[in-house]
């Protein structure tokens, strides 16, 4: 087993090298230039999309509510932890480039969600769509969206239900003396109580959830900053000049290099956004709407939300205060620099933070993995998978899970690949799609001015 364990962890580090982040960079950078910046003209009528109603077009959930379960996948720990573990190894300036792969990233994201809405299918469970099914209708290659489909429905049970509870019972354990069994019960009554109803009732779920947990934790990001108003402009010059320079080393903290930086801020930047890996563009392909490119501007905000405001959020707690140069750990990182300022009670909202963004992930995750495994094996085996999704909360809830944090991140990597190959070969669809809709939108601005 040991030999298992060190096998997966070498082949995790090797697809998560070097080649992979520039893969996933690189192709953000691409799309962005065919799309002339179609993530920054854009972005406004994106948000105000966002509580646009298709109510009679075809689709089984809103916009609003397609963008909360991505959302509910996307913002967890990678949005705590993640961000600690970027600065305490990479230095401030790897919060820059965690900003550059968002902006960037922002782009994939939209690409994602245009081939899941217009190759999407209907099937008895609701609409059917992702990168499996714009790999094998549009760029013909049925095996590579197979192929995909194993690797998501495995990375499911992994890196979104195992490791979401078993970080969960942690946190929960040390902050209210709660016994890990005892979390891993209530989670499993309370996945099964939103999963089991399907698409519409996740939608629902999480278009509650998301939003409470997001402006709350800025919240209490926001009061932490206004309280250390003084140095959050000494913050960001730390996060420019460090993205640049070397960080020296300094109190607990041991230094980093520009590479260093680097790597650390875009390796954390994907994970916590998951643009490129395809995942999302499987929830908004169950958006009603009329038009590819109406879903995919919403989805593009979701990377907006994850890595430029919340991530940044965290960034900003962390480096207004001390904990980050005394050598305090990554887990711990966040929840040290709030309580520097709230005390008991930053450590308290971190905790809760920290449990509510797990458990969001653990629902947006598993309607990922359902729709792989229907894909695979018919709308039959749907509910079989959502009653072994339940059960293994548990399991992850009271289980050590070195192994499978090292076999989740094998199998994220593993996705990445055929859907990146996929947004590549069907880029010139991509850019069809985007200049018909503003096409449209620009002709019906003319008549509507030469109306008047």
């Amino acid at each position: 087993m040991q030999k298992i364990e060190a096998l997966i962890a070498t082949l995790s580090d090797w697809v998560w090298g070097p080649p992979m982040l520039i893969l996933l960079v690189g192709t953000g950078l691409y799309l962005t230039m065919l799309l002339r910046g179609l993530q920054f003209r854009a972005l406004p009528r994106a948000f105000a999309l966002i509580f646009h109603r298709d109510l009679e077009h075809a689709g089984d959930i809103s916009h609003f509510a397609a963008l909360m379960t991505a959302l509910a996948a996307t913002v967890g720990i990678g949005n705590i932890v993640g961000v600690a573990t970027a600065i305490s190894l990479g230095g401030p300036g790897a919060v820059f480039w965690m900003w550059m792969t968002g902006l960037v990233g922002m782009a994939t994201k939209y690409s994602e969600a245009v081939l899941a809405v217009k190759y999407r299918e209907e099937g008895k469970h609701g609409m059917r769509g992702g990168p499996m099914y714009y790999l094998a209708k549009g760029a013909g290659l049925p095996w590579l969206g197979a192929a995909f489909a194993v690797f998501t429905a495995l990375a499911a049970f992994g890196i979104g239900n195992m490791t979401q509870a078993n970080s969960t019972a942690k946190i929960l354990e040390s902050t209210f003396r709660i016994a890990p069994l005892t979390t891993g019960l209530v989670l499993m009554v309370l996945t099964a109580l939103v999963i089991l109803g399907g698409v519409r009732s996740i939608g629902r779920f999480t278009s509650l959830l998301v939003p409470f947990m997001i402006v709350g934790y800025i919240a209490a990001a926001v009061v932490v900053m206004v309280l250390n108003a003084e140095e959050i402009p000494h913050a960001l010059s730390l996060i420019v000049c460090h993205a640049f320079n070397p960080a020296a080393a300094g109190g607990g903290f041991a230094g980093a290099t520009i590479t260093t930086a680097m790597r650390y801020g875009v390796a954390r930047g994907v994970f916590s956004n998951e643009s490129g890996l395809g995942s999302a563009p499987i929830a908004a392909a169950a958006a009603r709407t009329d038009d590819p490119v109406k879903q995919a501007l919403v989805s593009m905000t979701q990377t907006f939300i994850d890595t430029l405001a919340v991530c940044t959020m965290t960034a900003l707690v962390i480096l207004t205060a001390t904990p980050w140069t005394q050598g305090v750990s990554a887990g711990e990182l966040t929840s040290a620099s709030m309580a520097e300022t709230l005390g008991r009670t930053g450590a308290l909202l971190i905790a809760v933070a920290t449990a509510l963004f797990a458990y969001s992930t653990l629902i947006g995750w598993n309607y990922y993995g359902e729709k792989a495994v229907e894909y695979l094996f018919g709308p039959r085996s749907i509910r079989i998978y959502r009653i072994f999704f339940t059960a293994a909360v548990i399991v992850g809830a009271t289980t050590p899970l070195e192994f499978v944090w090292n076999f989740s991140d094998l199998m994220n990597g593993m996705m990445a690949i055929p859907n990146l190959i996929g947004l590549l070969l069907l880029s010139k669809v991509i850019k069809g799609e985007t200049d018909r809709y503003f096409r449209k939108k620009a002709i019906r601005k003319d008549r509507a001015s030469a109306a008047h």
